[in-house]
């Protein structure tokens, strides 16, 4: 039983290691465009891209703030 109780813990510290904590940016003094964008780029350095194209091409806020949260967030 002890066996099976030191797996459980080692494959659960392994787990905990490898998930990233929350990042928490201070946006304040930005634009509502640039945190939108910024929340869309963090949201797809996970993998999955989370973009509005329209307004990507269209607003350089947006943009900007896309290409921070992107790098920021996929570190």
């Amino acid at each position: 039983m002890s066996r099976y109780v030191a797996v459980m813990l080692f494959i659960a510290t392994v787990a905990a290691c490898a998930q990233k904590p929350p990042q928490h940016f201070n946006l304040s003094g930005y634009s509502s465009a640039f945190k939108s964008g910024h929340a869309d780029g963090c949201s797809s350095a996970g993998g999955t891209l989370e973009r509005d194209e329209r307004r990507f091409q269209a607003d350089a806020d947006y943009t900007m703030g896309w290409n921070d949260g992107h790098s920021a967030c996929g570190k």
